[in-house]
């Protein structure tokens, strides 16, 4: 009888094990967001996009309202080209902006939207035109001490 409470014991750990591997596969995947609400295309054009990936969650005030689809370069306007799925029942109007955040210091990235004010809403297919280009940390702290370094030599003149 100990025997066989020994292997439900094991059993039961080697089942919750195989099940923490395939949240933490789904959670690396970044598919737990796993939706199948109808959805419409949108797309939207960045000079930059810094990390974002693909199935990266589309925000507007802090709520996810679509998932990044494809990420693609267009070699003709030397811009990535980045298609959103945004979910039906959120209607954004035609002149809403994009742009791509970072949640935390040196967290995902994401795509927060902000509706504008037309009354015209985006439609599957439209493209957003106002877009914002990723902040790539490594640029920031260049430009710090570019302008840190001008300031030492503007002080010894």
């Amino acid at each position: 009888m100990q025997r066989k409470s020994f292997d439900l014991w094991v059993g039961l750990f080697v089942v919750l094990g195989a099940l923490a591997l395939l949240f933490l596969a789904l959670k690396a995947g970044n598919m737990s967001g796993l939706s199948f609400e109808q959805t419409y295309p949108v797309a939207a054009r960045f000079d930059n996009i810094g990390g974002l990936k693909p199935r990266a969650p589309v925000k507007s005030a802090g709520v996810v309202v679509g998932r990044v689809e494809d990420i693609r370069f267009d070699d003709k306007s030397f811009q990535a080209q980045v298609t959103l799925q945004l979910q039906s029942s959120y209607k954004f109007p035609k002149d809403s902006s994009a742009k791509i955040l970072t949640s935390g210091l040196l967290g995902e990235q994401y795509i927060g939207l902000e509706p504008g004010g037309d009354t015209v809403a985006l439609a599957a297919g439209d493209r957003i035109k106002m877009t914002q280009s990723a902040i790539v940390l490594e640029n920031l702290i260049s430009q710090f001490l570019f302008s840190k370094a001008a300031e030492g030599k503007e002080d010894t003149k």
